[in-house]
């Protein structure tokens, strides 16, 4: 997904980067493009700005990050496995899974070709078992909702 990619060229991480080096990476380049380091107002105003993305770029990378899915294997196994799949809705390559139990979780890069057999499935949820949750990479949105 070129959101990922734009992510991780911003950080200049690759894929396999863990929790302390994008921790590391964020926290340098926040030093250097922190809004107080600069006394004009245009310079402040593009840190501000660089700021901002760099903060959402290492938060949308920890919660995809491997480290982040594993601790939180459990609770998506129970999710994926236990609850039935309340809506969906697809953009962009990305597609949002509701789920009775209050879940929510972003699958990217799902080709709009497997979304069409998910809307046609008897059953979305056993046809989302086999082909969808353990084949994209994922986020919990509910929990990204709660903290922002």
């Amino acid at each position: 997904m070129k959101k990922i990619a734009d992510y991780r060229k911003l950080l200049s991480v690759d894929k396999n980067a863990e929790l302390k080096d994008l921790k590391s990476v964020y926290r340098t380049l926040m030093k250097d493009f922190h809004p107080d380091k600069f006394q004009e107002e245009e310079d402040r105003l593009n840190a501000e700005a660089k700021s901002k993305e760099i903060i959402e770029a290492y938060h949308f990378l920890v919660s995809i990050a491997s480290e982040t899915r594993d601790k939180n294997l459990e609770t998506y196994t129970q999710t994926t496995t236990l609850s039935n799949i309340q809506d969906f809705e697809y953009k962009q390559q990305v597609l949002i899974i509701h789920f009775y139990d209050g879940s929510s979780y972003e699958y990217f890069d799902v080709p709009r070709a497997v979304y069409i057999k998910l809307v046609n499935a008897d059953s979305p949820g056993r046809f989302a078992r086999r082909h969808i949750f353990n084949e994209y990479p994922y986020r919990n949105v509910a929990k990204v909702a709660e903290t922002a």
